[in-house]
């Protein structure tokens, strides 16, 4: 199944229901040694739509939805301009010393953190999160329960233990990731009900592309949908499959939608015993689509109007020379 970060699904028969789970995130990245590209960038987003940016190059954050825009003004967008200048400064810092630390050489390098938060608006349910990525890799993730830093990796452990050591900054991050935050988030929710409440159906289609080796690779593609929220699966004889599965990532379109692709690797000629089945809280009952081979019909009736067209031209082209003779 394809779900996003924290959407749950009771399914029965064949319908979903999905809690309504909200959103905050944002995405910091640093970044050294790439020409043409800010040094440092801030995206943050509700329920998946970006509606603030930050970059180095413009030093301002800017809104990115009609609704935020609406409802701050200039004050806010000072106050958060500033905030992020200090955090570039970090970032900044962050990409000086920890190649030293590694031993790397200068180059190409990266810092990324994401933290957020999540509400349910219908039983309260909230959760925030933190984690620390360093030149494509996890580096460090927050503990809510236990105020201390996880170190996926060795190299990790020096700056663990020193985040571990700052028992109030821990505090304070738990005090915004579970308070702070969600009051942000509902305040978001609450300018931009109208935007994010909306429900827009996926339109499903399933694409047939050959592998080689008798074998083909079935895409299924759901697209245009909102919220971000959705379940894609594929199935055989009334059972969900999860091996030769591959599942892509739910990605913005350019017009507020998401869309999703899922991938299966079957038998050539067996296309047809298999089912891409998708759920949406935009829908009434699951959306149930199968691999259909192209029609001949159409192919039949192109090659009938070239040769139509063929024929019209070689009679015009014998009317023509009668003529000439004649005349």
């Amino acid at each position: 199944q394809i779900r996003t970060r924290g959407a749950l699904c009771d399914c029965c028969l064949s319908v979903c229901v999905f809690p309504v789970t909200h959103s905050l995130r944002y995405f910091y990245t640093g970044v050294t040694g790439v020409r043409g590209f800010p040094e440092f960038t801030i995206v943050g987003l509700v329920d998946g739509q970006e509606f603030v940016h930050y970059d180095s190059d413009i030093k301002r954050m800017i809104p990115k939805t009609e609704w935020i825009e609406r409802n701050e003004g200039k004050d806010y967008w000072d106050r958060q301009t500033q905030i992020l200048i200090g955090a570039s400064q970090v970032f900044k810092t962050d990409l000086v010393n920890l190649p030293q630390r590694f031993n790397q050489s200068a180059g190409v390098h990266t810092s990324q953190s994401m933290y957020g938060c999540e509400w349910d608006d219908e039983d309260g349910t909230t959760r925030g999160f933190q984690q620390e990525g360093y030149d494509g890799e996890d580096y460090l993730v927050f503990d809510l329960k236990t105020l201390t830093w996880v170190a996926p990796t060795q190299r990790a452990f020096l700056t663990k233990q020193n985040w571990d050591a700052d028992r109030a900054f821990n505090e304070g991050k738990k005090n915004y990731l579970t308070q702070i935050c969600i009051e942000w988030l509902k305040k978001y929710v609450n300018y931009g009900r109208e935007t994010l409440n909306r429900r827009e159906r996926p339109q499903v289609s399933v694409f047939h592309k050959d592998s080689g080796s008798g074998s083909t690779e079935l895409t299924c593609l759901a697209t245009g949908f909102f919220p971000r929220d959705i379940l894609v699966s594929w199935w055989r004889d009334g059972q969900e499959l999860h091996e030769d599965v591959d599942s892509g990532e739910v990605v913005p379109n350019g017009d507020g939608s998401f869309q999703v692709r899922k991938r299966l690797r079957v038998r050539a000629g067996e296309e047809h015993k298999y089912s891409c089945r998708v759920d949406h809280t935009s829908l009434e009952k699951t959306i149930v689509q199968h691999w259909e081979p192209p029609s001949l019909v159409p192919i039949i009736a192109a090659v009938c109007a070239v040769v139509a067209l063929a024929v019209i031209a070689v009679v015009a082209v014998v009317l023509v020379r009668r003529r000439k003779s004649s005349g």
